[in-house]
């Protein structure tokens, strides 16, 4: 029994040793003092953070989506500024300057800009007889619908020009943020027909100038 224990240790001894050795040759031997099982893993630092943040290509904002698709079919975005200068352009007194509503009649009835001829590109057969007369005599025509994701709108203006062969992308423009912006911005509206003298001004106070 003694010499079977001596024999184990002995093996035990030999095995180790040679263990040992190969380790210390291999180039992939371990560190004997190195702790593997409390290594954190390697963090970025800031700037890595930062660069790689700064790398990823900015998403285009909404209004430069919406300029693009207009763009796409020749027509022009018209920003707030633009379009509370158009509305105040005294050439508006003479349809030179007109505002086109591309909603549908209860949309426009409900409230619409103030002077704005209807036209709904579903049912343009309602208002030929009126808008495109008026658009082809003005200098400027600005087109909306509630703005945001609404495409009525840019429908209504292909529509037009498919009628008007006169009216090129100079004259024929989109307000993007349509009447949800309009409204917002505390701007006159009117209800009813077109030229009713029924406006809802709800804070005159509010409303920006050109």
């Amino acid at each position: 029994m003694k010499k079977v224990l001596l024999e184990g240790l002995w093996v035990a001894f030999v095995g180790t040793t040679v263990a040992f050795l190969a380790n210390a040759f291999s180039p992939r031997g371990l560190t004997l003092n190195r702790d593997y099982f409390h290594l954190a893993s390697p963090q970025p630092s800031g700037n890595a953070v930062t660069n790689h943040a700064a790398s990823r290509p900015r998403a285009n904002s909404p209004e430069e989506l919406l300029a693009a698709s207009l763009k796409a079919v020749n027509l022009n975005l018209l920003g707030s500024n633009e379009v509370l200068h158009l509305f105040h352009d005294p050439r508006r007194e003479q349809d030179l300057v007109i505002f086109v509503d591309a909603r549908e009649a209860d949309h426009y009835e409900a409230g619409h800009i103030p002077g704005a001829f209807e036209f709904h590109h579903f049912h343009p057969e309602n208002s030929l007889a009126t808008t495109i007369p008026a658009c082809q005599i003005a200098q400027q025509i600005v087109v909306y619908c509630n703005g945001g994701n609404c495409d009525e709108s840019k429908f209504a203006a292909l529509t037009l020009r498919d009628y008007l062969s006169d009216v090129s992308k100079t004259n024929l423009f989109i307000y993007g943020g349509g009447m949800t912006e309009w409204t917002t911005n505390h701007l006159p509206v009117e209800l009813g027909e077109r030229n009713s003298g029924r406006l809802l001004d709800p804070d005159p106070a509010a409303a920006p100038r050109p």
